[in-house]
């Protein structure tokens, strides 16, 4: 009898492979001609302006979108790993170390469950394309849910429009 030493698995398709999911990662940018950098000169570094770090530009960045979607109402819910926030620029998700961010014309709709049972609030986010992306956040009390779809029902009802067909 024969054996095969090594792993049997086969890579993963587009079907499983959440890389191949929209959203949840940003789309490559093509690196053209006009985004070729041409190599300056070196300057002394006593000349040299201190620079801001990535780190600092982009939280400058989202501070000012906070600002900006800060004019309306903002649904946020969260637990020791989940959370959940949707505002003016559209819905985004975490779980652990896993982000994943909507915009209001990629949602075909968004669905709220509580449990009969239980302090688990469900919100799943439908895309036109039949893809859904659940989340569950854990309440501190099951009455908080009644708050939670109120105040996602605001946000829903100042940023979501439905296509009239």
């Amino acid at each position: 009898m024969e054996q095969r030493i090594g792993t049997s698995s086969q890579p993963l398709d587009a079907g499983v492979n959440p890389a191949h999911i929209p959203g949840l990662t940003a789309p490559e940018k093509d690196a053209g001609p006009e985004d070729a950098v041409e190599p300056e000169e070196a300057a002394p570094v006593e000349d040299a302006a201190p620079e801001e770090t990535p780190a600092e530009e982009a939280s400058e960045a989202q501070d000012a979108e906070d600002a900006e979607a800060a004019d309306g109402p903002v649904f946020e819910a969260a637990d020791r790993r989940a959370r959940i926030v949707a505002d003016a620029r559209g819905v985004r998700l975490s779980l652990d170390d896993e982000k994943c961010e909507f915009r209001w014309d990629e949602i075909g709709a968004i669905e709220t469950e509580s449990p009969r049972f239980g302090k688990r609030f469900t919100v799943t986010v439908h895309t036109p394309d039949r893809r859904w992306y659940p989340i569950e956040i854990e309440a501190k009390s099951k009455s908080q849910h009644k708050e939670w779809d109120s105040q996602l029902d605001e946000v829903l009802d100042a940023y979501f429009e439905e296509d009239a067909d």
